[in-house]
């Protein structure tokens, strides 16, 4: 447990430019705090301490801004920059190397006990207040613009961005000769 939390300071100061040090990123980083809480409540989950669970999520979200679903399923080095907003369903899957920037909603769009919320798999990043909806899946090193709305599956490596998102570039920089993109 001690090494799953060094990680994840690691990771934040990798990934935040501003990041001074492990110990500021450890007493101030709201992302960091809530994906803490979010393991807590997720162990509680699988024990069958359901009610407790939800009651440390919704703590957490009080304490943070941040809503994770105790039965979102998250991989290591999951990094929530700025953490304000940050909503991740329950039936959420979110893959290792993950970064989400603040606003980003993993939403559903569905009533029913089934799997409608979205799968990101490893490497992806999504940008500020983008909304992400459905039981689709956004491939693994992906890009989320800010501000997009993501209905469809992402492929691998691709950028997506607008509302609805679409396709916009790769991985390797080439960038899409779709409709309203530009084609150099």
């Amino acid at each position: 447990m001690l090494e799953s939390l060094r990680e994840d300071v690691r990771t934040a100061l990798a990934k935040d430019p501003a990041a001074t040090s492990a110990a500021t990123i450890a007493l101030l980083y709201s992302g960091l705090h809530a994906i803490w809480g979010y393991r807590l409540a997720h162990a509680l989950w699988r024990r069958g301490f359901r009610f407790t669970a939800r009651f440390l999520s919704q703590f957490v979200r009080f304490l943070t801004g941040v809503e994770i679903h105790p039965a979102a399923d998250i991989g290591r080095r999951l990094f929530i920059d700025h953490g304000a907003a940050v909503v991740i369903g329950e039936t959420a899957e979110i893959g290792d190397d993950v970064l989400l920037y603040h606003g980003v909603t993993l939403g559903g769009d569905s009533m029913r006990r089934e799997k409608r919320h979205p799968t990101l798999e490893d490497g992806v990043t999504v940008g500020a207040n983008a909304t992400l909806l459905g039981a689709i899946t956004v491939g693994e090193n992906a890009s989320v613009g800010a501000g997009s709305v993501v209905v469809d599956d992402v492929d691998p490596g691709t950028t997506v961005a607008g509302v609805p998102a679409e396709p916009i570039g790769t991985a390797t920089g080439e960038r899409s000769t779709a409709e309203g993109s530009p084609s150099e």
